[in-house]
Formats: structure tokens, sequence, C-alpha cells
């Protein structure tokens, strides 16, 4: 199974989480939120097989930003995923949007001369983020947990980018309709934890079965269909980007 974007770091025991993943055949994209969260994540994800850590610099930290993006262009090199990345313009990210549209566009000229596997934040700021990653030319994206319009949601698919998809979005009504609204060659699936939930918990990756279930019904498949799809589309996204050891099954 594919959680394309988890926050590990926020677990209360990670290290559990990852031997979890491991032995359920979970396989994991990390994000963070800082490029030193990233540093201090390294050396505990490296020893796990199915658990790659991104870069990020999450737009709710944009006031770290300034001191942190050295630190992110230096260690660009050293991994094929980034985020969490992007913009946040509901009430949660006000009074920082300025710096935060600052620090995205370095980001998405980064990823246009340098490509990678980018998961990113559009909260409040769908349009704004589509129009960023137009203007550098960046390669295919995932919009993870979608929450904005249908039209601005097509437009995304025209430019060639790609959604995750959470048990989350599975539980509400408007989360449902943006689901159908995504051509199942275009998903991915995700937790979200422990920010995502299940049953009123802290989703894990080990529960993206639920919302391939939904998929399943969605689609008219079985599981076993939609896991091989969702696979293929991540394999799609990759392969571009670096060798086939960066998706190990």
């Amino acid at each position: 199974m594919l959680d394309a974007h988890c926050h590990l770091d926020r677990f209360e025991n990670p290290l559990a989480v990852m031997r979890t993943c491991d032995e359920r055949g979970a396989f994991v994209v990390a994000v963070t939120n800082l490029p030193s969260h990233f540093v201090a994540g390294r050396s505990h994800v490296l020893p796990f097989k199915r658990v790659r850590l991104a870069l990020g610099l999450h737009p709710l930290t944009a006031r770290q930003h300034a001191a942190e993006l050295p630190l992110f262009e230096r260690l660009l090199k050293e991994t094929s995923f980034v985020g969490e990345v992007g913009l946040d313009f509901s009430r949660h990210g006000r009074g920082t949007e300025v710096l935060q549209l600052q620090t995205f566009r370095i980001v998405a000229g980064l990823l246009s001369s340098f490509p990678k596997l980018a998961t990113i934040h559009s909260r409040g700021a769908e349009r704004p983020v589509l129009d960023v990653l137009r203007e550098y030319s960046t390669p295919p994206s995932v919009f993870h947990w979608y929450t904005g319009s249908i039209p601005v949601l097509e437009d995304i698919l025209r430019s060639g980018h790609y959604f995750s998809v959470n048990p989350s979005m599975a539980a509400s009504a408007n989360g449902r309709k943006i689901i159908n609204a995504i051509p199942p060659n275009r998903i991915l699936t995700e937790s979200d934890g422990p920010y995502g939930t299940v049953r009123g918990a802290p989703a894990r990756p080990w529960d993206v079965p639920v919302i391939e279930a939904h998929l399943a019904r969605v689609w008219n498949k079985n599981t076993t269909e939609v896991r091989a799809a969702v696979w293929d589309n991540f394999k799609r996204l990759m392969a571009p980007l670096r060798s086939p050891a960066d998706i190990r099954s």
C-alpha cells in the first residue's frame, strides 16, 4: 500500500510506526515541515526500506523559512521527495501570505531545475499554488488533501498534476465530491497521519486500505486493482526523477 503523505515525526513513537510500516508492507513518503527536521530524522529513517524522507518547507512555518532556505537548497540533491511545501491562505496562515509566496516561488524554481516528487499544501490558496507551478513550469506535483473548488481542480488536472486522497476525505460529503472528480490515473493514496483520522483516531499508514476501499466502490473495482492502479500512478510520477531503488516495494 502507498501512503504518499504522512507526518511520521509527529507521532508519539515514530520508530514504532516505521517498524509497523515495514511489517505491514506500507510504503511511506514521510514529509517534514522544515529542512532542520529532515536533518534530524534522516538517520532514523535510513534503516527502513519502505520509508522515504521528504524535504519540507511547510507554509505554516513561514517565519522560519528565511533561516532554513539555504539548508533546503543544500539538501535538495539528497532526496527524490519534497514536501510538505506550498501555500496556506486560510485563517491558519493569515499574516504570512507574502512570506509564503516568496518561499514557494523559490521552491518552484528549484523544482523546475531539479525535478523531485513534490507533495503540495494548498489550503485556501489552490489557484495561487497552481499559478506559481505554471509560472515555473514545474514537473507534475501531488496536491495533498485538496479542499478547493472543482473548476480549479480541473485546471490542476489540465496542467498535469496529481492528487493524494485520504480516509478523512472519504468521510465528508465535500471530500467525496472531490474524489469523484479526479480520474483514476491521477490519484495517489495517503493517510496524512496523525492529522487525518480514522474512526476518531489519528490515521496511520496502514489505514490506507480505508481509502482504497472507498476508491474500489467509486471505480467499481476490487481493492487489489485499486492498489495496483495507485502504484502505477506513483511509478509514473517517479520514472523521470531517479532510479527504481527509490520506489522499492
